[in-house]
C-alpha cells in the first residue's frame, strides 16, 4: 500500500505558529479546514461585534485555502458554524445559504462559550472531497 502525500496549507494567521496548526490539510482526495475566525491580513479581527463582517471574511479565509489546496466550494460536504451568540444564526445562515444553496453540504450550527480572542464571534469548519 502506498503513502499518500500530505498537502498542509498556511493562511498566515498569527495563530498557526504558536498553536502549531495549518489552517488547511489535504490527504488524498480529502481536505479538512479547521476552526476559521475573521482574522484580517493585519492579524486582527475584522468586524468587530459584526457577524455578517466577520462571516464574510471566515469565507474568504476558507475559500483561498479550499483553493490552493486544489479544492472549490462545490467540493464541500460538511460545514460547522460556531457561534458566540446563537442567535446570529440566522444571519449567518442567510451567507451560508448565499454559498453552498446549490451546493448543500451537511452542517452544524452551535453555540461556545467564547474563542480565543473574544472578538470573534464566529468561527467555521468545513471538510470537502475532490475528484479523483
Amino acid at each position: 500500500m502506498g503513502v499518500t502525500a500530505r498537502q498542509n496549507i498556511k493562511s498566515g494567521s498569527p495563530l498557526e505558529p504558536i498553536i502549531g496548526f495549518s489552517r488547511a490539510v489535504r490527504v488524498g482526495q480529502h481536505i479538512a479546514i479547521g476552526g476559521t475566525a475573521p482574522i484580517g491580513t493585519d492579524g486582527t479581527c475584522v468586524g468587530v461585534g459584526d457577524v455578517s463582517a466577520q462571516t464574510r471574511r471566515c469565507f474568504e479565509i476558507i475559500e483561498t485555502a479550499l483553493n490552493a489546496a486544489g479544492g472549490r466550494l462545490e467540493d464541500v460536504t460538511r460545514t460547522r458554524i460556531l457561534l458566540t451568540r446563537i442567535a446570529d444564526w440566522q444571519v449567518v445562515a442567510k451567507i451560508h445559504g448565499e454559498k453552498f444553496a446549490a451546493i448543500r453540504p451537511v452542517t452544524t450550527v452551535v453555540a461556545v462559550t467564547g474563542f480565543v480572542d473574544p472578538d470573534w464571534l464566529i468561527e467555521i469548519e468545513v471538510d470537502a472531497i475532490v475528484a479523483a
